[in-house]
């Protein structure tokens, strides 16, 4: 299958308890970011999500309570780079025994002194390694030589050690499509689980001019929607289509809801107009009408699956050909 069915099994649950409740928006992802401490200094990221201090860190009690309130299936545990957080065991073993899902987003360098040895697999448990291209490529993204090496070599280990292990590509405007299938192809070979591909867009204050507009999404991701049947890729069809400008939704900002150490951030995961104390508070207080129709300046270049694979979801009543064909993706992979 192309996820795993325990996790496709429990997102269904979860639409279905939450439409018996009459619900419209719910989160189907909870991006937990415990620290914005991190070891790379990669040049697509923001600087205060790595230039954090580690005594400023979210505690372990704060992270699991914004567990409880999301209420969703599935957390990606991110930062900052989440294998610093001290309590890192506690916080997966807290997920775990609330039968949530874990994915743990990492640059891999800790890997083998952070997490082997203290934190066991389990099926619950994926281990996310970012990966933004080959050797040459990822290396700049990083901004360090000998992270690729590092991450492919911790990419074999979680495999020989039997974590589910998948990798998340980001796609910059310097990202050449035949690099693309490239990186496919070298991590297929691996024996990696799954591959989440997202298009890099300029959503913060970054100096660098290495995003895409949305022109430059669709022509790249048009490549990726031609070769996305030879490779365990995890994004689904239609999102890959509405990514290569070939259908259009409406955003699903609501879908990945994510807690920081500055608050619940909103509206988005990506965009940070407003951080709230409490769940409640930005759950209610957001605009999500006016930031579902991705009217604002900010939404004009995103096509990242955060906001749109949900969207996915709730418009697969409209066409039995996409549910058909979402269940053979699903079987398929």
């Amino acid at each position: 299958m192309r996820l795993p069915l325990h996790i496709a099994t429990d997102q269904l649950k979860n639409q279905v308890r939450q439409r018996l409740k009459g619900r419209r928006r719910y989160p189907y992802v909870l991006m937990l970011e415990p620290l914005y401490t991190c070891n790379l200094a990669c040049i697509g990221c923001a600087v205060e999500r790595h230039t954090g201090k580690l005594k400023d860190r979210l505690p372990l009690e704060q992270c699991l309570l914004a567990v409880d309130e999301s209420g969703a299936p599935t957390v990606s545990i991110c930062g900052g780079e989440p294998t610093i957080y001290p309590e890192l065991p506690e916080l997966v073993a807290g997920i775990i025994a609330r039968k949530r899902h874990i994915y743990l987003c990492t640059n891999a360098l800790l890997l083998d002194s952070k997490l082997f040895g203290r934190i066991p697999p389990d099926k619950r448990l994926t281990i996310n390694v970012h990966l933004d291209g080959m050797r040459e490529t990822h290396d700049y993204v990083t901004a360090r030589e000998g992270v690729f090496d590092k991450a492919v070599e911790m990419l074999r280990e979680c495999k020989r050690r039997g974590y589910h292990t998948t990798i998340n590509m980001t796609i910059f405007k310097e990202t050449e499509v035949e690099e693309i299938e490239e990186v496919c192809r070298f991590v297929s070979d691996l024996g990696i689980d799954g591959i989440l591909m997202s298009p890099g867009y300029h959503y913060e204050s970054i100096e660098r001019d290495i995003f895409l507009t949305r022109r430059d999404i669709q022509q790249k991701f048009e490549r990726v929607l031609e070769i996305s049947d030879r490779y365990r890729i995890t994004s689904t069809p239609m999102f890959l289509e509405f990514a290569a400008g070939k259908r259009e939704y409406d955003c699903s900002p609501w879908s990945t809801v994510t807690r920081t150490p500055l608050g619940w951030k909103g509206p988005c995961y990506l965009i940070g107009k407003r951080f709230y104390d409490t769940f409640e508070e930005f759950w209610s207080e957001t605009d999500w009408d006016y930031w579902e129709s991705r009217q604002d300046d900010l939404c004009q270049n995103c096509a990242m699956h955060s906001g749109f694979e949900a969207s996915v979801v709730r418009n697969l009543h409209r066409s039995p050909k996409d549910v058909l064909r979402l269940a053979r993706w699903h079987l398929t992979g």
